[in-house]
């Protein structure tokens, strides 16, 4: 019997495609910067809830102030610090829309602690993504209020002294303790379950919002390689490693409107 040759034509099948909500730009991110990473995750939950049209973002100075250029929203930049009470005046009066602020830590928890702490206690119906890499990204790697003690910065090559310089902010256990928050959340973007639990509390924090339930915040522990001296994977690591420890994971403040929420997914 003739041999014969069976050929087996495999059909591809495109399982993921880039998100609508995302632009298509060449990122202005360092090599191994998880900024990029969070704008995708919150471009995907956007699209999955179907708000794009109904999205307004406020962005400021430092490495967030390129957010305008990864998404695909109406979007308005505020000046340093100052994105909580801009957006807080846009939601006021276009309170049919979704308003997302997307702050660094130099901006949310320096220039801007007071705004966002306000924002907080009023209860203003906004959402805020705050990314944490624990030095001022763009300006040079600069002393953060969230640098780590000990940790090595442009202005504390001795590394952080709590003594003299105070010890860390933590923003999220802050803001959660606020009467006006519903949902404070933080998380990482280190390996592929943390990727995961990001994007569900993204999801969950724009719910939150669109359900009318108060102030919410995601605050994502973010890789800063060029400063940190580190190379992308080193950087992942000491995320994991290091700044868990003292940041830990998860969700600090679940108002009983968001429970509700949460129960019906």
């Amino acid at each position: 019997m003739d041999e014969q040759v069976v050929v087996v034509a495999l059909q591809e099948q495109k399982v993921y495609s880039r998100p609508r909500a995302l632009t298509a730009e060449t990122t202005n991110y360092c090599p191994g910067c998880t900024h990029g990473l969070i704008n995708k995750l919150i471009a995907e939950v956007i699209d999955e809830l179907g708000i794009q049209e109904n999205t307004i973002s406020v962005s400021p100075v430092g490495c967030a102030v390129f957010f305008y250029r990864y998404l695909v929203l109406d979007g308005v930049v505020a000046p340093h610090g100052r994105a909580p009470a801009v957006a807080t005046g846009i939601k006021r009066m276009l309170p049919d829309r979704v308003v997302i602020t997307y702050q660094g830590d130099g901006d949310m928890a320096a220039i801007g602690m007071s705004e966002i702490v306000w924002t907080a206690m009023r209860g203003e119906n906004i959402t805020a993504f705050f990314v944490n890499n624990a030095n001022y990204g763009m300006t040079g790697g600069q002393m953060a209020p969230t640098t780590l003690a000990g940790q090595v910065t442009t202005t504390s090559p001795q590394g952080r002294d709590v003594e003299t310089m105070g010890m860390p902010t933590r923003m999220a256990e802050m803001l959660a303790g606020l009467p006006g928050s519903a949902y404070v959340a933080r998380c990482a973007t280190y390996d592929a379950r943390t990727i995961r639990d990001a994007r569900n509390a993204i999801r969950l924090a724009l719910r939150a919002q669109m359900a009318g339930a108060g102030f919410s915040m995601v605050e994502f522990l973010s890789s800063c390689p060029t400063n940190w001296g580190l190379s992308p994977q080193e950087a992942l690591q000491w995320i994991k490693q290091t700044m868990v420890a003292y940041y830990p994971l998860g969700e600090f403040k679940v108002s009983e409107a968001v429970q509700r929420l949460k129960a019906k997914r």
